[in-house]
């Protein structure tokens, strides 16, 4: 019997142990997909708006032997660039705040743009991640997906010579006009956080919430 309750004793040190090891690696395995992504521009990526973000993208593609072309910005079939390379390549681009999860129905417009630029391969980049639904519908369609780290392991594979921060401070963002004046929306600081609001403000009092 006291060998037994001794046994049970070493078994409980052991899961103890045991967990405290996982809980430390998890920690250091963390530390270091921070400090990658530091390394991959990923905060300034996470800054750009979406006009910004699909630049990046075709230097980026260019940099890894794709033709890229960035679609023009109203009436792109829900296609943001065009790429050829063995094939022809739509692909959408998501530059989401890395907590919002991108979901299908940017697989569902992709695949459209696949078929209407006669393209033999659909993908949705985003800077951030996949709902389900959205994994589980771009697995029945055979659209690529690639998400935060498929992005940083492909900036990190060709270890370029630009930089997102380059773009980001030169690239001017994307107009952004008013629904309800047609003035030009400026990005301002609230008590909540950074919103775009109007520019004729008090005139017009239209706010717009940032997406990140």
């Amino acid at each position: 019997m006291d060998n037994f309750i001794i046994s049970i004793g070493y078994f409980i040190v052991f899961v103890l142990v045991f967990k405290s090891f996982l809980f430390l690696y998890q920690v250091l395995r963390t530390r270091k997909q921070q400090k990658a992504l530091l390394k991959a521009d990923m905060p300034y990526i996470d800054k750009m708006d979406g006009q910004q973000f699909e630049i990046y993208l075709q230097v980026l593609f260019r940099h890894l032997g794709y033709h890229p072309e960035v679609t023009k910005q109203s009436g792109d079939f829900g296609a943001d660039l065009v790429m050829e390379r063995d094939g022809k390549i739509v692909v959408q681009a998501k530059r989401y705040g890395y907590k919002n999860r991108v979901s299908l129905s940017a697989v569902q417009e992709v695949y459209g743009a696949k078929a209407y630029y006669q393209a033999n391969q659909a993908w949705v980049v985003t800077n951030s991640y996949f709902t389900k639904q959205a994994k589980e519908l771009a697995a029945a369609c055979g659209v690529k997906l690639v998400d935060r780290k498929g992005l940083q392991e492909l900036i990190r594979a060709i270890n370029p010579t630009f930089e997102a921060k380059e773009i980001y401070e030169n690239v001017t963002p994307e107009t952004r006009k008013c629904p309800t004046c047609g003035k030009q929306l400026v990005e301002r600081q609230g008590k909540t956080g950074r919103f775009f609001g109007c520019s004729s403000f008090p005139a017009c009092r239209h706010t717009e919430k940032i997406n990140k």
